[in-house]
């Protein structure tokens, strides 16, 4: 839905359905009702999440007209993609497969490419569209060495870059301005501001502007610039939060080096002072420690030095730790709440990025991402469409 302060949704990986018709079907059901919570009268904008599978389905002219007849009979639009989690996301073990195929492989780029064709599709007339994805790579499928880290990113930045050709194509040829949102996480290639920022400047740049001047025949300059309005940052709140950035100091260091954020995924992460009641913390955390997803956690120390657990039950394992004085877990908790008994969460990071997009908005794009309402302990669940709506109109007022 539309605010003062840019185009507010929710991504719809919370749905289950790899193929279209399922996912579709979990639409019709849900979309609805919700837009008549919270945008009755006014457009409601959709944050789109399609596996492989439903974007092949989708990209067929019958399916996508039949799409677009039911978004306009809806009243409402999608303006932004998740193309993150390539296969599949619910109902099977996603794990650290959630980076598979990562951005080496030929079938991330045919996957973002077909993705992006359909929003391009899809997106009303005078508006930029996005699509956020995997960080390049994880970070433990090639961290034997750095010539085999530098072999992977090389090889990502080169696949991204046929991907930013076909937005630049789509742009120039008078269709809308797309951007591919990199999305930092724990243990991705990129996971914090200064793997983003040193990839930006030491890899895309330097591989991309050839390579734009050589397609586009421009300056260095244009297409520096033409890399920058294209390939932009998904800012999520839970991920920055895990590794414990500020985010007025994120905004403020990309902002001083020219670089754009697509989208903020609104998401908060689990955390706990160690210092109290360790045994109840730790307790209270193996609630959470599901088969599903990567709950990764980054401990603090008192030194303020990091020590980083690839899943939960690494670090239940630690838990004793004394040197240890915090725990952040990647486990995507409702926004609205800010305790979870002697558990608390990340909350206060979304209200000052919320604070910072209202003095001086710096996207158009905000999207709620809580995908774990199917796994989350049985207390927090509710019914799928009033959890959203709860999210979003607490998300609304933090904006007011």
């Amino acid at each position: 839905m539309q605010t003062p302060y840019g185009h507010l949704t929710y991504c719809t990986n919370i749905h289950p359905g790899e193929k279209w018709e399922d996912h579709f079907a979990q639409l019709r059901q849900h979309i609805p009702a919700i837009k008549q919570r919270l945008s009755p009268d006014k457009p409601f904008g959709i944050g789109l999440r399609l596996a492989n599978t439903a974007s092949l389905e989708l990209a067929r002219e019958e399916q996508l007209n039949a799409f677009r007849k039911w978004l306009q009979q809806e009243n409402c639009y999608v303006f932004t993609m998740n193309g993150f989690p390539y296969g599949g996301f619910h109902d099977t073990v996603v794990k650290d497969q959630v980076h598979t195929p990562d951005w080496t492989q030929a079938d991330r780029v045919a996957y973002t490419i077909r993705l992006f064709r359909i929003l391009a599709a899809l997106l009303p007339e005078g508006m930029e569209g996005g699509i956020s994805t995997s960080p390049l790579s994880y970070k433990f499928w090639c961290n034997r060495c750095e010539e085999e880290q530098n072999s992977f990113t090389e090889s990502a930045t080169l696949n991204m870059l046929l991907v930013l050709e076909q937005l630049v194509r789509i742009r120039r040829s008078g269709g809308p301005l797309l951007h591919l949102d990199v999305e930092p996480e724990p243990d991705g290639l990129l996971e914090n501001t200064g793997e983003y920022i040193s990839w930006y400047f030491n890899d895309l740049l330097p591989a991309g502007i050839p390579f734009i001047k050589e397609k586009f025949d421009v300056t260095d300059e244009a297409a520096a610039d033409i890399i920058k309005s294209h390939i932009q940052l998904c800012y999520d709140v839970c991920h920055f939060a895990l590794v414990y950035e500020k985010p007025a100091q994120v905004l403020e260091t990309l902002h001083s080096r020219g670089l754009k954020v697509g989208k903020i995924q609104i998401s908060a992460a689990l955390r706990a002072d160690m210092t109290t009641r360790r045994e109840a913390v730790v307790n209270a955390f193996r609630q959470f420690n599901e088969p599903v997803y990567l709950h990764q956690v980054i401990a603090r120390k008192a030194s303020g030095e990091l020590i980083h657990y690839p899943d939960l039950p690494e670090a239940l394992a630690d838990a004793a730790n004394p040197q240890v004085t915090e725990w952040r877990s990647h486990f995507h908790v409702p926004v609205f709440i800010n305790r979870f008994d002697v558990l608390q969460s990340t909350q206060e990071d979304i209200i000052e990025v919320l604070a910072l997009q209202r003095s001086q908005p710096f996207t158009q794009h905000l999207e709620a991402e809580t995908y774990t309402w199917e796994v989350l302990p049985p207390a927090l669940k509710e019914e799928i469409g009033l959890s959203v709506s709860r999210e979003l109109e607490w998300i609304a007022a933090q904006l007011q």
